[in-house]
């Protein structure tokens, strides 16, 4: 079975061929980055503007270096929820326009759930039920994987995620946007014990996060040393930052395991990429004994190749849109 999967939930214009969900025949991304940076962040209105402009493009180079054309295609699979409202509608209205010329049939998929699914690209023998953490810049969520199609949403960010976390800290200390790498990169020749920074916890909910607090904390401590006419060293404060976030991260992940007794532990999404991340959870997965997967970092961004995968298996359960499929911002897991 193939599936042309869609993805436009922020500032990535990405489409992808599976082959029975895990194999990929193509996977192309159109990134927004350069134009974004000046700006220091993702604009809205214009990464909504780049998506109609790149959509039809980047779903053709998918076809053409899968081999295959759209009659080739048993479904079409695209990202509704959640993210960007007006860069989801690009995405919905381009896929609804293809299946209803096409008469293929159309599968909605969650974006989080595509996160989740870049791991059985690279891993096939990951099946649930397992633990996984999801950390990108919209989001932190450790989530029971009970099937495929099937996720209990058991902790979560109550105010900034840890993408944002990173970004917004990277922003402060002058890094480009997307600062993220930038502070990893700086990290790697940096004293992580250099500043103390607070390790913000959530009363009465053993398993939330929250970032906020450390974000403001590294904000300030950058504004007070500028206003003193101090200078703070980056690197050192890179590695305190990303340590302290590796470490929130991991250890809410291994408490839940622990208490649920998971022995499997995945990691998705855009944070884990960074190298403070995977580095501390394979140690730790390493020292308890547990299974630890985690994708290639070509698949820990936004991509077609995970829509594509987690389409697959939505198909298989059922899941159908049709001409009134509608984009939404912000919706759970577990509204699935």
């Amino acid at each position: 079975m193939f599936i042309l999967g869609i993805e436009s939930s922020c500032d990535e214009t990405a489409a992808a061929v599976s082959e029975n969900g895990v194999k990929i025949l193509s996977n192309v991304v159109s990134t927004q980055i350069e134009e974004h940076r000046k700006y220091g962040g993702v604009v809205p209105e214009i990464a909504s503007r780049r998506h109609c402009e790149n959509i039809s493009q980047v779903v053709k180079k998918a076809l053409g270096d899968a081999g295959k054309t759209l009659t080739d295609i048993d479904a079409i699979a695209v990202t509704y929820a959640p993210g960007l409202i007006g860069a989801l509608l690009v995405g919905v209205s381009y896929a609804k326009g293809l299946a209803l010329a096409t008469g293929k049939p159309l599968v909605p998929v969650h974006h989080i759930a595509g996160h989740i699914a870049a791991n059985y690209i690279a891993h096939e023998e990951l099946k649930p039920p397992y633990l996984c953490l999801v950390a990108s810049g919209g989001h932190s969520h450790i989530v029971e994987v009970k099937d495929y199609t099937s996720f209990n949403v058991i902790g979560r960010t109550r105010d900034d995620a840890a993408g944002e976390c990173f970004d917004k800290c990277a922003r402060a200390m002058g890094f480009p946007y997307p600062g993220g790498v930038h502070v990893d990169k700086a990290a790697q020749s940096g004293d992580s014990s250099a500043f103390v920074l607070p390790r913000p916890k959530v009363s009465g909910s053993e398993y939330d996060l929250s970032f906020s607090g450390l974000k403001t904390a590294v904000v300030n401590l950058l504004h007070n040393a500028a206003q003193k006419g101090e200078e703070i060293n980056k690197n050192d404060m890179s590695a305190s930052l990303q340590s302290v976030i590796s470490q929130l991260l991991l250890e809410k992940t291994m408490l839940a395991a622990e208490h649920l007794s998971y022995k499997t532990i995945a990691v998705a999404g855009g944070v884990s990429a960074n190298s403070g991340v995977r580095g501390a959870f394979e140690k730790a997965c390493a020292d308890r004994g547990m299974k630890l997967y985690m994708p290639p970092l070509s698949l820990c961004g936004d991509n077609g190749a995970m829509i594509a995968c987690q389409g697959y298996f939505d198909y298989l359960a059922g899941r159908r849109g049709d001409e009134s499929l509608n984009a939404v911002a912000t919706m759970s897991l577990e509204e699935l």
